[in-house]
């Protein structure tokens, strides 16, 4: 990588830090992908500031050529738009090469419910250097607030407006329940898994170092805002940021994804249709039952994989 690409690199960094708040993992992904792509720039004696739509063109069909995912292909394409936007907008070039550019369509399986794996893989993500004490100590409060908060989302099912008011109790390390108080003031008891307690328990001792006062505070996850807790509109930018970073598409990760996981994986491994939706604090199953194709499936499942004859051929 030549000087002048290393320095348009790091400008476009830095604005992502500066005037989005990117996280560390966000920011570390779109190095890897640019930096790639300057390197491909690189073996056609091309680099950002002078690159065609042409190059563009052929680093992508170079990525399937390499037979990278499609939802890794879109990430990729999405980093190259901002990258050449923010170029052109600075006033490092006089165009913008990727305006013309079209990406692949992303094909979802189930759309609008992650799986296990990806929910794994955010999961997996989130926690990547939380105990590197090099790391400053404000940028691990950060991280360990999003990996607390996609922890106790997804082994809840909370609301993402239930999940970032609540209260500072629910992190005591006795209770193996917390206590929400959902829509019409109706309250319901939510488990907490040991991968939850410990994320929490873990952002706590760093929010207690970091900003002792703010941590005495009513709020499980205090914020400067007017409701004196993190708002929703933050965490969703955030989690936004950590699918990327996770290789997944930004339209399928978002707070109310993780809720509809928590229902799903429930279901697909047996929960009873009443239990997630007290769980979920419907007051009529008829909301929860927007997951009874997942019962379909585990029923047909169940016939095929249980019934004496299910391997027989039907007779016509």
């Amino acid at each position: 990588m030549n000087a002048r690409a290393a320095r348009q690199l790091d400008a476009f960094l830095d604005m992502l830090a500066a005037e989005r708040g990117a996280a560390r993992n966000t920011l570390d992904a779109y190095r890897r992908d640019l930096s790639d792509y300057i390197d491909f720039l690189h073996g056609r004696r091309r680099d950002p500031g002078d690159a065609a739509t042409g190059d563009l063109r052929a680093y992508l069909a170079d990525l399937d050529t390499r037979g990278m995912a499609t939802a890794t292909v879109a990430r990729r394409l999405s980093a190259l738009r901002q990258f050449h936007k923010f170029l052109y907008v600075d006033r490092h070039r006089a165009d913008d090469p990727a305006a013309a550019l079209e990406g692949p369509r992303l094909r979802r399986s189930a759309p609008g419910v992650l799986s296990v794996a990806e929910v794994d893989r955010l999961l997996a993500t989130a926690r990547e250097g939380l105990d590197d004490a090099r790391r400053p100590l404000r940028e691990r409060l950060r991280a360990a607030r999003l990996h607390a908060l996609l922890e106790t989302l997804y082994a809840t099912g909370l609301r993402v407006s239930e999940l970032v008011s609540l209260p500072r109790s629910a992190a005591r390390a006795r209770d193996p329940f917390i206590v929400i108080k959902g829509k019409g003031g109706r309250e319901r008891l939510a488990p907490l898994t040991g991968a939850a307690k410990r994320a929490l328990s873990d952002y706590r001792t760093l929010l207690e170092a970091e900003a002792p006062a703010r941590a005495e505070g009513p709020f499980l996850f205090p914020a400067d805002s007017d409701s004196g807790h993190l708002t929703r509109q933050a965490f969703a930018r955030e989690l936004k940021s950590l699918g990327v970073a996770t290789g997944l598409s930004a339209a399928q990760v978002h707070p109310h994804a993780l809720r509809h996981a928590f229902a799903s994986h429930l279901l697909q491994n047996g929960a009873d249709l009443r239990v997630v939706q007290e769980l979920l604090g419907h007051a009529d199953i008829a909301t929860t039952q927007i997951y009874t194709h997942v019962l379909d499936e585990r029923m047909r499942a169940m016939v095929r994989d249980l019934h004496p004859l299910s391997d027989q051929e039907s007779e016509s």
